[in-house]
């Protein structure tokens, strides 16, 4: 097992006495019976996309690795939609490969690194840059439901922050930055909020989703139309939508006003999407594929011993870049695709 060091250009062989280090044996992975298996990697999620990614920018050394390395910016639709086999396979691919996902993720960062404007150094595998985006999926968990539901009891939030933290050890990197508690973690979040997240040209680019294309399921809309009426209106209401998931002092960082009576029109569309997505749909139809794919394995739908789904074709890097880990994309991607048998989503 690896862990990466505090000197963000040296990663190295730890004892397997050193606390720091997972093992195994400490952190049995997450199944079916688990609270984050129940409520996570729905499509309800989308919702809070802008939500997550500005807040990940919001890291000083992770809105600059993002700025310096990424492509998201030029292929948005196409780097989420890839993203989510990945980033939902840590947790749910689990159940048939162990934790290969959770490494293949760590493994894609290895190489982001720089230095900030002030001549510091970052590393995407720096442990408090790489524990702040695992906060943002777990905790964004947490705060989706508080808004849209399901509903969950405090008892299931401190369950949900104890699962983080095996979710956390399936990367196989240093567990020193996360908190002991449910409440030490409150302390941690609300201090990142107040005193170390920063707006950044990278936290605004996210935002900005005026000059987007339709997504890959409306790709049918003429362009014109889409961006003289659609895209202004979209712009419009996922600021606000983003805006109501943001905590007050990350609106002040950003000067987005909101009102009580943006609050209780939140609510009000809170409540009209937990009766939509959470009562009236099949939980089966509101995972996305990675999710759906372990759950048919545990119902018997599927063998376990199956190819994991992979994204569509539509969803891979430019072909020159498809063997390039800093863009996301799936390790050997474009070769699993070639495989006999291999599962494509499309």
């Amino acid at each position: 097992m690896t862990e990466v060091l505090e000197n963000p250009d040296e990663v190295a062989t730890t004892a397997p006495n050193d606390h720091t280090t997972p093992r195994s044996d400490d952190y049995p992975p997450l199944g079916p019976d688990s609270l984050t298996w129940q409520i996570w990697g729905t499509w309800t999620g989308m919702f809070q996309g802008l939500w997550a990614g500005s807040m990940q920018n919001m890291h000083p050394k992770l809105g600059a690795a993002v700025w310096e390395h990424s492509d998201f910016f030029g292929e948005r639709w196409q780097r989420l939609m890839r993203s989510l086999y990945p980033i939902s396979g840590v947790v749910f691919d689990t159940i048939s490969t162990g934790t290969t996902t959770g490494h293949e993720v760590r493994d894609y960062h290895r190489n982001i690194k720089g230095r900030m404007e002030d001549g510091s150094r970052y590393h995407a595998l720096d442990p408090d840059v790489f524990y702040w985006a695992h906060a943002t999926f777990w905790y964004g968990n947490v705060r989706l439901c508080e808004r849209f539901g399901p509903w969950l009891t405090e008892d299931q939030k401190r369950q949900l922050f104890e699962e983080s933290k095996t979710w956390y050890a399936m990367y196989g990197v240093s567990m020193r930055p996360v908190p002991d508690t449910y409440e030490d973690f409150l302390e941690y979040w609300d201090h990142m909020c107040r005193n170390v997240l920063r707006d950044h040209l990278a936290v605004r680019a996210v935002l900005d989703i005026e000059q987007l294309p339709p997504p890959p399921f409306l790709r049918f809309i003429p362009k014109p139309i889409w961006f003289r009426f659609m895209a202004p209106t979209n712009q419009r209401f996922f600021t606000w939508l983003t805006t109501g998931f943001y905590d007050e002092p990350v609106r002040e960082i950003l000067g987005l006003p909101w009102s009580e009576r943006d609050e209780r029109r939140f609510r009000l569309l809170g409540r009209g999407v937990n009766l939509v997505m959470h009562r009236l749909t099949p939980k089966r139809y509101l995972r996305h594929p990675r999710p759906r794919d372990a759950w048919d394995r545990v119902d018997g739908r599927v063998a376990m011993d199956a190819p994991l789904v992979q994204t569509p074709k539509r969803n891979l890097p430019p072909e020159a870049e498809r063997d390039n880990p800093m863009h996301y994309c799936p390790v050997h991607a474009a070769r699993r695709a070639t495989y006999p048998g291999a599962v494509s989503s499309e």
